[in-house]
């Protein structure tokens, strides 16, 4: 009987050992099913976009690449005004209302994009039955309506609005849109101040492209300063990512990055991209009226990414992955613009046909090999005090 005992005993031991053994040779960083939403769990959310595809659930694929990799979503396209209300008075909410219950019952931090843009608004809301510009009065009464309806009907289920989107110019000035036309620069206060009284617990986000532009940084600064000054709420700024191999410079985006922060409001990292593609006539904005003619030079991988290209694209997303974890303290979210390369809309802008690789996931739904990088440098930076 003692023999037996000690038997047990020596077997419960080397069980033991073989457990640890196992368990060091397969760690939490290096697990084939750790995901990105695990790696930054209490760093900031990782999301992604939705068009309207996967939100009709057209595409399985990409909706389980969703489901295990992100715990944030924004919408493409059907949130904007052009989508929700095509005619005056004329609500539809069907698609938008699919991709928020989307969002709710996976439990993810869901965010309404955009309200006010100078693109994609539909064509009756800044005239009047004639063709002509309407009043001052009535672009501010059809403004407010749009919002106050938009954001009451998604009340306590969008967590945040991008408010007001592409505002400001290059140059630091403010974009001479319809509404600044027929209202005036009072527009972006007028609409922080609808969307707050139809949702006082929703969080308000200005977004906009090209932010590491110095000149662009200071306008942006001077806006959001104005309306703190005036009193008006606004809780984020958006720094749109549609970066490409060479551009923005790094060390600029992080100044703008810090000089938002320090304004008192969140950072959201918003619609990141990494195009591979070189830019026609040193275009390096996101302006989507922006159209080039198509050159088979413009589109040099057709066919396949070389694994020079592949490997700068690797090191570049996560250069900028680490400088988010640096800055993990004021950055709220990061967003990826799109699932998976093919339905990026760099395929297709500011050229038409080209073949571009933008995302983090490839053709197939295959996490691209930055993929555990990215994961590996979560894993191994610590979370914010």
């Amino acid at each position: 009987m003692k023999i037996n005992k000690k038997r047990n005993q020596i077997a419960r031991v080397l069980l033991l050992a073989t457990i640890v053994i196992s368990g060091c040779a397969k760690s939490p960083e290096t697990r084939e099913d750790l995901t990105l939403k695990n790696a930054f769990a209490g760093k900031f959310h990782i999301g992604t976009a939705l068009n309207i595809p996967q939100i009709l659930g057209r595409d399985s694929g990409s909706l389980k690449v969703v489901k295990k990799q992100f715990d944030a979503i924004v919408a493409e396209n059907c949130m904007k005004s052009g989508h929700l209300e095509p005619q005056e008075g004329f609500f539809d909410f069907s698609t938008a209302d699919k991709f928020v219950k989307f969002g709710l019952d996976n439990h993810l931090f869901v965010t309404g994009h955009t309200l006010i843009w100078h693109s994609q608004a539909p064509r009756w809301f800044f005239t009047d039955s004639l063709g002509h510009d309407v009043s001052r009065d009535v672009m501010i009464a059809r403004m407010k309506k749009y919002i106050s309806t938009v954001v009451e009907h998604f009340k306590g289920k969008v967590k945040g609005w991008d408010v007001v989107n592409e505002a400001v110019l290059d140059d630091g000035s403010l974009r001479k849109s319809k509404f600044y036309q027929i209202i005036g620069p009072d527009f972006i206060k007028l609409a922080f101040e609808f969307a707050h009284e139809a949702d006082p617990n929703a969080e308000l986000y200005y977004n906009d492209y090209s932010m590491a532009n110095p000149q662009k940084r200071e306008g942006v600064i001077r806006m959001v300063k104005e309306l703190q000054s005036e009193g008006v709420r606004i809780d984020g700024i958006g720094m749109q990512g549609h970066i490409g191999l060479t551009h923005p410079d790094i060390d600029e985006f992080e100044k703008s990055l810090e000089a938002f922060a320090g304004l008192g409001v969140k950072i959201n990292i918003s619609e990141l991209d990494l195009s591979v593609l070189p830019n026609p006539d040193f275009h390096t904005g996101a302006n989507v009226s922006d159209n080039f003619k198509y050159d088979k030079k413009l589109n040099p991988y057709a066919e396949a990414l070389p694994d020079s290209v592949a490997q700068a694209f690797n090191q570049r997303y996560l250069d900028f992955f680490k400088l988010f974890l640096k800055h993990q303290d004021v950055i709220e979210r990061v967003t990826l613009w799109g699932v998976n390369d093919g339905q990026s809309w760099k395929n297709n802008w500011p050229v038409r046909g080209r073949t571009d690789y933008p995302l983090l996931f490839d053709r197939n739904n295959q996490p691209k090999p930055v993929v555990k990088e990215i994961i590996d440098a979560a894993m191994n930076y610590p979370k914010a005090d």
